[in-house]
């Protein structure tokens, strides 16, 4: 059986392709997961379902990383509505990399 298929990160990847940002959350602990896991950190429930985020938060912080001989990214860290905090990279042009898996892509929301 092809691990990626079936593994919290796998399921992710697929939601990622169909356009939903998935996450996971732990009922018994009432807390959102992210990074998919197998189990919940702190408690080790395993009581985790998957849930879509609407894709709203705020950035907690924003830099620029400088690359060698190519071009800078940014990065940020962006607390979720959901409750979760999530490390975001930003890459000026996509397709620079066609082997990456799909990442999600944050815009301001106006006013």
């Amino acid at each position: 059986m092809d691990l990626k298929q079936q593994s919290p990160l796998g399921h992710f990847l697929e939601r990622l392709e169909a356009g939903e940002f998935a996450y996971q959350y732990s009922p018994s602990t009432d807390a959102a997961v992210f990074y998919p896991r197998v189990c919940a950190p702190g408690s080790g429930a395993q009581d985790l379902e998957w849930r879509t985020s609407r894709g709203l938060g705020t950035v907690y912080s924003s830099t620029w990383i400088p690359v060698k001989d190519g071009k800078p990214y940014n990065v940020a860290l962006v607390d979720m509505d959901e409750g979760f905090r999530l490390r975001v990279r930003f890459r000026p042009h996509a397709g620079d990399r066609p082997d990456d898996p799909p990442y999600p892509v944050f815009i301001p929301v106006e006013g």
